[in-house]
């Protein structure tokens, strides 16, 4: 039997650990260690929210979950704005990841922020701003089919998927990702792409051809959803399997 590895799952802006439910056992139930943490702020720290909650914050939670439990050769993926998170968490403990794994995700250079990466972040940031709390940007709504609530259609995952979502801070749209330390452009990447609806003014950087260690990008597509943890978990699952 291959030599277990150790997953570090990731969500996206908006969501929590519980994104991964469909996910993780999956995993386990091939033998591999799986961690799917909620960051600062979500699911059960969702009341540690607040305007101090930033990108930074956010890695540091991924960072010390990593050095609390002495990972490594860690799998690490991120989905979405947690492109963010994984980029600098590989900065900042290279020796210990072993593949970056961007799920329909922000991929950032060093010292840029989401709103670089995806200026549509600006408008949240505007709109909130013209709220009562400045700082802090509600989740994104349901749009008609195919789009749904972040790529999700069915009724019922979509009233799960509600039960789930809190608030996102401002400053993790502001703050910029780190990507200065030489030894984590060393580390594979892959790129799992969700080709099915993306709402207006969401647009995708292209996937370079090649990885900052030379070799040549690899990228997978999903027919699915924004949320493809959620709609497509076995199919999501064999490509994490398939790029350990």
């Amino acid at each position: 039997m291959p030599h277990p590895t150790t997953f570090v799952l990731v969500h996206g802006a908006w969501h929590d650990g519980r994104a991964w439910d469909r996910v993780v056992p999956l995993l386990t139930a091939r033998g591999h260690r799986v961690f799917a943490p909620s960051l600062t702020g979500h699911g059960d720290k969702a009341h540690l929210l607040g305007p101090q909650v930033g990108l930074t914050t956010h890695v540091e939670d991924i960072v010390g979950l990593i050095l609390d439990h002495d990972l490594g050769d860690v799998v690490l993926a991120g989905h979405s704005y947690a492109g963010m998170v994984i980029s600098t968490v590989a900065n900042r403990v290279p020796e210990r990841i072993s593949r970056l794994v961007y799920i329909d995700a922000m991929v950032p250079t060093h010292g840029e922020t989401a709103i670089d990466v995806m200026p549509i972040t600006q408008v949240l940031i505007d709109r909130a701003a013209a709220g009562a709390q400045p700082w802090r940007i509600p989740p994104l709504p349901e749009l008609p089919a195919p789009l749904g609530l972040f790529g999700v259609t069915d009724p019922d995952d979509i009233a799960w998927l509600r039960t789930t979502l809190t608030d996102e801070s401002v400053l993790c749209f502001q703050q910029p990702a780190e990507m200065d330390n030489p030894a984590q452009a060393a580390i594979p990447r892959v790129h799992i792409l969700c080709v099915v609806g993306a709402p207006e003014g969401v647009t995708r950087r292209p996937v370079p051809k090649t990885q900052p260690n030379g070799e040549p990008s690899r990228v997978h597509e999903l027919k699915t959803g924004h949320d493809s943890m959620i709609t497509e978990p076995a199919e999501l699952s064999a490509l994490l399997l398939e790029n350990t």
